[in-house]
């Protein structure tokens, strides 16, 4: 079976409870806070990953990246997926459940990559030209600096991205000079 396969349809099979429940709301937002977590946590993916673990354990720790509640429309889903040996899959499964989610939803996810923090009109400014192309969707926007790319600012729309940065235009300078 495809890695993307499985992943889709347990987001997709718990979107579907969760809309019954009324979680999907709550769900969503503990989702993306899971996915922050295993980013961030490299002891969650290898707990998650570890069969001396019980699967109890497993659930609550995935809870609490999660910021989850025993007992929740997640703690049982999560114990599903414990139980069907799908662990290593968790993490896929709820950026598929995120991404069905915004699908479903309308909603765009919006970083603002910034070398420094620009001024607050600045960021609206980019955030209004951003919402008239997207016409009509939600906009999720997170800001974050990095350094590296020198100054301007660099705009991630879901998968697309606009780079506006002082080390794309030294990069592209550079590639000319090396055509001449």
């Amino acid at each position: 079976m495809n890695d993307g396969l499985i992943p889709r349809r347990y987001a997709k099979a718990l979107y579907k409870y969760a809309k019954e429940n009324g979680d999907a709301d709550v769900i969503y937002e503990q989702l993306k806070v899971l996915n922050f977590s295993y980013s961030g946590i490299n002891a969650l993916k290898k707990v998650m990953l570890n069969p001396h673990v019980p699967d109890s354990d497993k659930s609550n720790m995935v809870l609490a990246a999660a910021g989850a509640k025993p007992g929740s429309s997640l703690d049982r889903f999560i114990l599903l997926v414990l139980k069907n040996n799908r662990a290593e899959f968790l993490r896929r499964i709820a950026l598929s459940y995120v991404r069905l989610y915004r699908e479903e939803h309308n909603i765009a996810k919006v970083e603002i990559v910034m070398a420094t923090q620009l001024p607050a009109d600045e960021i609206k400014a980019i955030t209004d030209i951003v919402e008239r192309q997207l016409k009509g969707m939600t906009l999720e926007i997170s800001e974050r600096i990095d350094p590296e790319i020198i100054g301007g600012f660099v705009v991630i729309i879901d998968s697309l991205v606009l780079d506006a940065s002082v080390k794309n235009e030294l990069q592209h300078l550079r590639l000319k000079l090396q055509r001449k």
